[in-house]
């Protein structure tokens, strides 16, 4: 089960990676939307207003892909290092990514299965214990 937890945490990085990605580029369209905001003459006022909704609903969703991607990256990156607490956090993730069809749902199955093993157990436990 080690290989298996090992291979879980490499994929929540390389889904946290992804994310980032992701999240730079809605970073940059919602850049681009208020630069259209602020090019659209004044008297045209709908077009403003219309540039500065797009553009905040792209910062917001680039904020939200900036947290989930850096919390999987450094999330997978403790539990490939089995530290008891990353098991935790891992679950939790795992039960969120499962709603991100198709990969996120594969990643989520995978993670549960692996993570919630009884086998897997024993690799989190602080050795003298």
């Amino acid at each position: 089960m080690k290989k298996h937890v090992d291979l879980v945490g490499l994929l929540f990085m390389l889904w946290g990676g992804m994310s980032l990605l992701l999240s730079v580029s809605l970073l940059s369209t919602g850049i681009a939307a208020t630069a259209i905001g602020a090019a659209v003459a004044p008297a045209a006022s709908g077009g403003t207003f219309t540039a500065g909704i797009v553009a905040a609903v792209f910062f917001t969703l680039a904020a939200l892909g900036l947290i989930f991607g850096a919390t999987h990256l450094w999330v997978g990156s403790r539990l490939r290092r089995f530290r008891e607490w990353a098991r935790a956090f891992a679950i939790v993730l795992a039960v969120v990514d499962l709603i991100c069809i198709p990969f996120g749902t594969g990643l989520g199955i995978y993670a549960l299965w692996a993570l919630l093993n009884e086998r897997s157990k024993p690799l989190f436990e602080e050795p003298g214990l």
